[in-house]
């Protein structure tokens, strides 16, 4: 899927995947040990912006690693 020469574009997309994967764990982690005052189905409910815009830009990191891989001549 990625084979090709790497530009600028495809380290800045995985740059983004990461941080958004990493962001998107933190929450879920988050939810699942909470032991404090809210509830998780509560808790969960106040974090659906984050986890929405969590997966929105690990599909834009992925969408900038595929289209920016420079196809090798043959």
């Amino acid at each position: 899927m990625f084979e090709g020469e790497k530009t600028f574009a495809f380290w800045i997309g995985l740059i983004i995947l990461g941080l958004a994967s990493v962001g998107l764990f933190g929450i879920f982690w988050m939810i699942a040990i909470w032991n404090g005052y809210m509830d998780r189905f509560k808790m969960l409910k106040q974090a659906v912006p984050l986890i929405v815009g969590g997966i929105v830009f690990i599909l834009i990191g992925l969408y900038m690693m595929k289209s920016s891989v420079k196809k090798k001549e043959e």
